[in-house]
């Protein structure tokens, strides 16, 4: 009779691989204390530069400074309390925002570009961690069958030598 622990997993070889390959990642991963690629590590100077700009363009910071001098700009222009350097339309300062929009597109563009290859390094990494799982999963299925199959045997000799004993019982009374 086998015992629990010579159980074996009968996974097909092409699971069994790829199960061994994502333990084996994921040890490699855990190694060490890693730092989020957000902080800067290893990041060229153009994606520091990128990452920043994108970062002060997108805080409330900037907005509230940039929309407090568009404000006094205007009201500056509208009142003539200096003299006019921007007459109504606003030429001058429609350039000045396209100029900081065109400006500004490239940079946010690059540091979005480089968080959506970060973002799609987390969701492959997630995927192989399902992977992973759903392979552990079907392992223990298997134990759990072939340790119920053990049982259902061992189960099944019994009532087998109970109904031998009782039988040779009811021959010895008679």
């Amino acid at each position: 009779m086998k015992d629990i622990k010579s159980l074996k997993v009968e996974l097909h070889s092409a699971e069994e691989h790829l199960l061994t390959s994502l333990r084996n990642m994921r040890r490699e991963n855990r190694v060490g204390p890693q730092e989020p690629p957000a902080t800067g590590a290893g990041l060229t100077r153009g994606q520091r530069i990128a990452d920043t700009v994108a970062a002060t363009m997108g805080s409330w910071k900037f907005i509230i400074i940039q929309s407090v001098l568009l404000f006094l700009w205007i009201v500056l222009n509208i009142t003539a309390y200096v003299k006019q350097w921007d007459p109504y339309p606003f030429i001058l300062l429609n350039l000045a925002l396209s100029f900081q929009a065109a400006y500004a597109a490239p940079f946010i563009m690059m540091s979005q570009n480089r968080q959506q290859d970060i973002d799609r390094q987390a969701a492959q990494n997630d995927y192989q961690i399902n992977i992973k799982a759903e392979l552990e999963i079907e392992a223990l299925h298997q134990k759990i069958d072939q340790m119920r199959e053990m049982e259902i045997l061992n189960l099944t000799q019994a009532v087998k030598s109970l109904t031998e004993i009782l039988h040779n019982a009811k021959i010895e009374i008679k």
